[in-house]
């Protein structure tokens, strides 16, 4: 199960850095189940307009043998470190002007696909990210993954994202508890919030119960962050300065995810969001 999977990296991880690697990853296995387990996959979407569905100009042509892929991709998290990158690309638009996107598989090694690493984040640097450079990119039929590349995998990941990644965080706070002497307590709240994620993370990503779920865990994650405030004053100092500059990324997205909440909350409401 890749939760399981995303859980064990934050336990042997031993800053917040590598967690999320681990969870990230863990998160595009479960949200493309055909990649094989023992790939580290990257997604790529953002180019220079954004993430939206009308931004993305790169461009998913039909060639002889297969598919040609171009464009210009920007913070493609784990670039560098990936064996395959999902790319999501325009194959042009409906009658109604609605952009219809792809998501495809491209090695790495592709004929085309020139990988240049950005400059590290001011928190979580050992986590890379690239920009992309797809010159006719050659694009095998069964690399193109099946249904709507936004619907399909943009929408739904960053809920799955979340997820596998704040199952990690756990597995590595339960990992400084553990080697730390914490309070029992504090061991208490991290197994149940693990355990909570664990069922969380088999339900439908596109389900409002999930997003509503999903919300209570973020809740329980940052009830136990704060709690545990106190206890880092057992832990070795350079992992704990580590802790201190890199904890804002439980804290990322905050605006999207109160939106999705509320979107969740109305529709189990029967009632439009205000």
């Amino acid at each position: 199960m890749p939760f399981d999977r995303a859980v064990a990296g934050g336990r042997v991880a031993d800053r917040l850095g590598f967690a999320f690697a681990s969870g990230y990853d863990a998160a595009l296995h479960a949200l493309i189940p055909a990649l094989a387990p023992d790939t580290v996959a990257g997604f790529s979407v953002t180019e220079e307009g954004g993430n939206h569905p009308r931004s993305i100009r790169a461009r998913l042509e039909p060639a002889e043998s297969g598919y040609l892929l171009s464009g210009k991709k920007r913070w493609s998290t784990m670039g560098s470190l990936a064996d395959v990158i999902v790319v999501v690309a325009s194959t042009g638009a409906t009658v109604e002007g609605r952009p219809e996107l792809r998501a495809v598989y491209v090695h790495k090694s592709a004929r085309g696909l020139t990988l240049t690493e950005m400059p590290a984040t001011a928190f979580v640097p050992e986590v890379p990210h690239a920009e992309l450079v797809l010159e006719l990119v050659p694009v095998a039929p069964s690399a193109v993954l099946p249904g709507d590349g936004y619907a399909d995998y943009v929408k739904p990941f960053r809920t799955v994202e979340d997820i596998h990644v704040n199952g990690a965080v756990l597995g590595y706070l339960l990992s400084v508890a553990t080697r730390n002497g914490w309070p029992d307590a504090s061991l208490e709240s991290i197994v149940a919030a693990l355990a909570s994620a664990r069922t969380i993370a088999a339900l439908d990503p596109r389900a409002a119960e999930t997003h509503v779920a999903l919300a209570g865990l973020l809740e329980q994650v940052a009830r136990i962050v704060e709690a545990a405030e106190p206890s880092w004053s057992l832990v070795s100092d350079t992992e704990r300065e580590r802790w201190y500059r890199d904890r804002v990324l439980t804290q990322v997205a905050g605006r999207a995810r109160q939106q999705r909440r509320e979107r969740a909350l109305a529709d189990l409401r029967g009632a439009e969001p205000t």
